[in-house]
């Protein structure tokens, strides 16, 4: 794998080549840009946290030095062909009131989305006996690209919870995971992710062990203070971060998310 100074940053406008509707609330779009783009993209990690420019006008070109043309949202790459000169990048669909959801929605051939994306190479979660996966819908992409890797050696569970069954996806693994769907139509409502965890027989500290967890910023607190504070999970054991904060905006959020992360 390369090391980031082979790599350069993105800050590019890409074009939607192709849209494919993955579940009733996901949403797969593809984006081309310059070859050199695609290529620098390609030695990246798959599943890493980026961002992207959503245009408020979709009628005019997008500007990215023009900060008032468009709002930031954070998401991640999913994939990336060079041969097809495209990456892919997918949404969760849950009405057009948020920036994101509306233009993925709507987005149409021909369409403009600004990315951006820091030099990154370092894998997703170090190497462990033992793995738990925890998300909402939202870290499906980062779980997925996870599970891909994880080699057959590699125990666990994944939980995942989605608005409902016809939301469940094929994630591909090699490894010996346990997966768990859970349904919820009212994610800001609250949500099932730390009772789950709860009921599950967890590894010791015998063993070595590892839980990445991505969610809404309640749930997220929840867990850590689980695993942390009544398992004593070690900080290196644990990465947990919260996406998103129910009934917040992500920019508006960012400083509440980011010191729970902190803090933990």
């Amino acid at each position: 794998m390369n090391n980031n100074r082979d790599q350069t940053p993105v800050r590019e406008v890409m074009t939607v080549t192709g849209k494919q509707l993955l579940t009733p609330h996901y949403i797969r779009i593809y984006l081309t840009a310059r070859p050199d783009t695609i290529a620098n993209i390609a030695t990246m990690t798959v599943g890493a946290n980026n961002k992207v420019a959503i245009p408020l006008d979709k009628t005019q070109p997008l500007d990215l030095n023009n900060k008032s043309s468009f709002v930031m949202r954070t998401y991640t790459h999913r994939g990336v062909d060079v041969e097809k000169q495209q990456i892919w990048i997918d949404f969760v669909a849950h009405g057009d009131e948020a920036p994101a959801s509306g233009w993925a929605t709507n987005a149409k051939v021909g369409d403009e989305l600004g990315v951006m994306m820091k030099p990154k190479s370092k894998a997703l979660c170090p190497a462990a006996d033992n793995i738990l996966l925890v998300g909402d819908a939202t870290a499906i992409p980062v779980l997925g690209a996870i599970l891909e890797t994880l080699p057959n050696t590699v125990t666990g569970h994944c939980i995942i919870e989605v608005h409902d069954k016809e939301d469940e996806q094929n994630l591909p693994t090699a490894s010996n995971i346990q997966m768990t769907w859970l349904h919820n139509a009212n994610p800001t409502q609250g949500s099932q992710l730390a009772d789950a965890i709860k009921a599950l027989t967890l590894p010791d500290a015998a063993q070595s062990r590892f839980a990445y967890v991505a969610s809404e910023f309640s749930a997220v607190k929840a867990i850590r203070q689980y695993l942390k504070g009544d398992l004593e999970w070690s900080k290196d054991e644990l990465y947990a971060f919260s996406y998103w904060k129910a009934g917040v905006a992500e920019d508006q959020s960012a400083n509440d998310r980011r010191a729970e992360k902190d803090a933990g």
